[in-house]
Parts: structure tokens; C-alpha cells; sequence
């Protein structure tokens, strides 16, 4: 019975190992992927306007501010087309 046990203990040992270095190698995939784009347009001035649905500072949406991190270099660019836009038709 205790070698049982000795061998579930080792496998969730091993379970939890492979959980940790899966997370860390999806994060390192996540800072490469960051690094690999354009810059975030946040300015820290995090305040969503409810009339635009616009950051105030940023001018992004609440769902590119989150997918930020996320995104592939090409579509944080579109964002940052859309922001341009957003920030052109809000000064004419």
C-alpha cells in the first residue's frame, strides 16, 4: 500500500513539475511576444470614458487594453491604426 502511495505521490509530483514549467514557458512566450511589437499607447491615465467606451488616455477599448498582452505585432498595430482614427475624427 505504501508504494502505492509513493508512486501517486511522485506522479502528482511530477504532474505539478510539468504544470510549472508549462505556465513559466507560456509566460516567457508572452514577454517574447510583448517585446516583439510596438509599445503600449498607455500613458497611465487609466479612465475609461462612458460616452466613447475610450480610454482617456490611451483611446483604446476596454477589450485591446486587455488582449494588449496577447496580441501578435500585426494587431496591436490595427489597434494602433484605430486609435489614430479614433483620435482624428474626435478632432474634427
Amino acid at each position: 500500500m505504501s508504494d502505492d502511495l509513493a508512486q501517486k505521490g511522485q506522479a502528482e509530483g511530477r504532474r505539478l513539475m510539468q504544470d510549472k514549467l508549462a505556465r513559466q514557458q507560456r509566460r516567457e512566450e508572452r514577454m517574447r511576444m510583448l517585446a516583439s511589437g510596438p509599445p503600449s499607447p498607455c500613458i497611465s491615465v487609466c479612465q475609461m470614458d462612458p460616452m466613447t467606451g475610450y480610454c482617456v488616455g490611451c483611446t483604446r477599448t476596454i477589450d485591446e487594453i486587455r488582449d494588449w498582452i496577447i496580441s501578435s505585432p500585426d494587431d496591436r498595430n490595427a489597434i494602433l491604426a484605430r486609435i489614430k482614427e479614433r483620435r482624428a475624427k474626435a478632432a474634427s
